[in-house]
């Protein structure tokens, strides 16, 4: 509406002052449509400089999220982005499979960190601060001018299981291309028996400890068992194959 009311009121002053000739007449109606040319034009300047007529809303928003290796493997991947580490991009996927996996964001306004947890399932959580109308009279006051819902600061936290092994986007490709080798392969071919057993042998512990565990709780065991398995197993190929 300001917006149109500024228009308004620039088009009426100029066809006041060409094509009104009546001294009196013009001077009335130019002095009512120059306060409306240049009360809109304050409005809408207040608006954009000190967000008049807003206020600013906090959202929180949680989703699971599954690692963008594709694979079951507990990847936490980023892309470092500069070198102090707090503006890197971190990687996921919101599906178990997906072709192009989604990323975090990179600008001025957003910080991402992650988060290691006791959970077996990892997770964002998105908090972000808008700017927003205080009322829909403000709403249609300044409609169109494309400063609802500003964006004032983000904060992505990714929480992931301590089993889960943060990795770069460099260092997950050449873990990739050694997993595809001869050499890689047999070694999956050896941690297969033997994540068998560690799964195994946590299971009938934590069973041992609690012979009640329902089939929830013996799941989770298993999972999380898994991970862990999956975790050291990523750890000691990049110590064999020197990724850095």
């Amino acid at each position: 509406m300001v917006i149109i009311l500024t228009f308004l009121g620039a088009l009426c002053f100029f066809a006041c002052m060409m094509f009104i000739h009546q001294k009196q007449l013009r001077i009335t109606l130019a002095t009512i449509t120059g306060i409306i040319f240049i009360g809109s034009t304050t409005l809408m300047t207040l608006n954009y400089s000190h967000h008049f007529g807003m206020h600013q809303v906090t959202t929180t928003t949680s989703k699971r999220i599954y690692s963008a290796s594709n694979s079951s493997m507990p990847l936490a991947l980023y892309q470092p982005v500069g070198k102090s580490g707090q503006d890197n991009v971190y990687i996921y996927n919101t599906k178990q499979r997906q072709k192009t996996p989604d990323h975090t964001q990179a600008n001025e306004y957003t910080s991402s960190k992650i988060k290691w947890t006791k959970n077996t399932t990892p997770r964002l959580i998105t908090t972000e601060t808008r700017w927003q109308y205080k009322n829909n009279f403000y709403k249609v006051l300044y409609a169109w001018s494309g400063m609802q819902n500003t964006l004032v600061k983000r904060t992505n936290v990714l929480e992931y299981p301590q089993s889960y092994v943060k990795l770069t986007t460099n260092q997950a490709k050449k873990l990739s291309e050694f997993a595809k080798s001869p050499a890689g392969k047999q070694a999956q071919g050896q941690a297969l028996a033997q994540g068998r057993a560690f799964v195994t042998s946590k299971v009938q512990a934590a069973m041992a400890k609690n012979p009640q565990m329902t089939a929830k709780q013996i799941q989770e065991v298993s999972t999380q068992a898994e991970q862990e398995f999956q975790a050291q197993s990523v750890k000691q190929i990049l110590k064999q194959i020197k990724i850095e």
